[in-house]
Formats: C-alpha cells, sequence, structure tokens
C-alpha cells in the first residue's frame, strides 16, 4: 500500500511539513497531481459543495481554478492532534474580468494511516481588492520559502 509521509500521529514538524506540502501542491493548480494525496474515497466539504472521491474532487478543482485566475495561496498550520490537522489559509485571484480577491479560510483535515487525506472540511469568505492592494506578488507556482507567511501580513 501507498504512504504519503509524513504520516499520523502528527507532531508540530510533521504537521507543518504536511501544511507546507498542501501548499505547494496547490500552488501548482493542477488537479491530476493534487488529487493524488485524497483517499479514493475523500469527503469534503467546500463553501456549498460536497465532493466524494478523487474523480469529483479533480473536476471540482478544475471548476475552481478555470474561474479563480492567478491563484497564490498561502497555508498555516492552526492546530493538529493524532490524525487531524486545522489550517488557516488566504489566496489571491481575480476573475475573467480583472476584478482581484482575497479569499480567506479555515480547513479541517484528517488522514488515515498512510498519510491520505479522508476528509477536507473548508470555510472560505471572499474580500474583493483593488491590484493595488495585492499582496502575494510571487511568480505562480511555489510560494518562495523567503516569502512572508500569513502571520507577517497579520492576516
Amino acid at each position: 500500500m501507498e504512504i504519503k509521509l509524513p504520516v499520523p500521529p502528527f507532531n508540530h514538524e510533521t504537521a507543518s511539513q504536511k501544511v507546507r506540502m498542501a501548499e505547494d501542491a496547490w500552488n501548482t493548480r493542477d488537479p491530476d497531481r493534487v488529487v493524488l494525496v485524497y483517499t479514493e474515497d475523500t469527503r469534503w466539504r467546500n463553501r456549498a459543495e460536497f465532493p466524494v472521491g478523487r474523480e469529483q474532487v479533480r473536476q471540482f478543482l478544475e471548476r475552481k481554478w478555470a474561474k479563480e485566475l492567478e491563484y497564490r495561496l498561502i497555508k498555516e498550520l492552526w492546530a493538529f492532534s493524532g490524525n487531524r490537522i486545522a489550517v488557516r489559509f488566504a489566496y489571491e485571484w481575480h476573475d475573467n474580468s480583472g476584478q482581484w480577491f482575497r479569499s480567506y479560510g479555515n480547513e479541517n483535515w484528517e488522514f488515515n494511516d498512510q498519510g491520505f487525506m479522508m476528509r477536507r472540511f473548508a470555510s472560505i469568505n471572499d474580500l474583493s481588492i483593488k491590484e493595488s492592494e495585492r499582496k502575494f506578488l510571487w511568480p505562480l507556482g511555489r510560494r518562495p520559502d523567503e516569502h512572508p507567511g500569513l502571520n507577517d501580513f497579520e492576516m
């Protein structure tokens, strides 16, 4: 059976590593890559959508990134216990009219013993911003290690 390191039970170091790995994967905006960290029967709540299984999650992510253009995400560990991790995050994007947004949210994750995410529950709010108010200015892709995190922005 495949293993997705690190595996539970999590400590601060391994939970932080799992969060950064998730951030890096999501910043690729590649649904086929991102879904590989979830169980085949993963269950999600994302805003008002409830995808179940990798295929529905992949379709959800395709729709998401077709709408949320120039997407840049920062995730931060909030809490962890056993096989669960709580994350807060913010991401910036614009729609096809050029309107920029900063989306803020929290996620609760639950992992199986092999390190695959079984459940992901997300609550997200969008704030319209001017392009001049953007803070996530690195080139598309992985956030550079030296780029400030959410605490640095006091978000």
